[in-house]
């Protein structure tokens, strides 16, 4: 492998664009997205702003420009609204949350996950379309592989499969609780916008619990929250709605159940008071000199 390539490759950061980009192109050339042209243009240069004016603000020694395009690509993928106004508010709650809204030094809130939740709260011309790319299991499938392959790199395939598993077992209960064909439950599954969430949304190393049994507790409430959202409030984006709420429980699960805190490849580790069971706790995932996100 070249030299010059294998920092690139070793950055799940890049996989999630390469990813992200492929099907928001599918989508849009394929599925006929409704994406408008002017709040793309909006969403991508307010998150770009917006992060070039916290890192100024906050000291960083470098504007790492990765994050908000990520975030922006998923904002295009989930978020629609009429008004460049409501776009440029969602990216920007998406981006400044990370700068303003922390713990520890670590952000608190999913930043696309925040970033619309807050316009669904204050507005009714903004909203979410989850089944804007059919239920066909063949491309969910498709985008489960390519998902995959981001949460491996970013070792954080754990919550993922822990939400997964969990919701399924929900669905499936609930059918069977039912008496509803089986039919059902795989059609509740055959949704880009789940994996989506599964695998780039729930997954993010730097809003989940440092240690692997707090991301797999973590990700049982998700679930759990998700399913009271949806069958017992009758409300829909309950997975969005569930990890909003639930978010601001890492903090608390990271101080019961600390652990090596994540950092992306190349990024230095900022100093942390550290216990004396967390020196002698075992760690999972990389170690704080390997990589983490947004």
């Amino acid at each position: 492998m070249p030299p010059r390539l294998e920092p690139l490759l070793r950055d799940p950061r890049h996989y999630q664009i390469a990813v992200l980009s492929c099907l928001l192109a599918y989508g849009v050339l394929v599925l006929d997205f409704d994406v408008r042209p002017l709040n793309a243009l909006v969403l991508f240069g307010t998150a770009l702003l917006t992060q070039w004016l916290g890192s100024r603000l906050t000291g960083l020694a470098r504007v790492d420009l990765r994050s908000p395009w990520i975030s922006s690509l998923s904002l295009c993928l989930l978020f629609r609204t009429e008004s460049p106004l409501w776009a440029a508010l969602a990216a920007f709650v998406s981006i400044g949350s990370k700068f303003a809204l922390r713990s520890r030094g670590k952000h608190i809130f999913n930043p696309t996950n925040l970033g619309i939740v807050a316009c669904l709260l204050l507005t009714d011309a903004a909203w979410v379309s989850p089944a804007q790319w059919g239920s066909g299991l063949t491309f969910a499938f498709l985008m489960a592989c390519a998902g995959g392959l981001v949460v491996n790199r970013a070792a954080r395939a754990d919550v993922t499969l822990a939400f997964l598993v969990s919701y399924a077992a929900i669905l499936f209960g609930r059918a069977l609780w039912l008496g509803q064909r089986w039919a059902v439950p795989l059609h509740q599954l055959e949704s880009g916008a789940l994996v989506l969430f599964a695998f780039f949304m729930i997954s993010d190393p730097k809003t989940t619990p440092d240690r692997r049994a707090g991301r797999i507790a973590f990700a049982v409430l998700v679930a759990l929250g998700a399913a009271l959202v949806q069958f017992v409030l009758y409300r829909t984006n309950g997975l969005l709605w569930s990890l909003a709420v639930l978010s601001p429980l890492v903090p608390l699960i990271d101080r019961l159940l600390p652990a090596a805190r994540y950092v992306w490849p190349g990024e230095t580790a900022r100093a942390t008071p550290i216990s004396l069971p967390e020196l002698n706790a075992p760690s999972f995932g990389p170690v704080p000199s390997l990589g983490g996100k947004r």
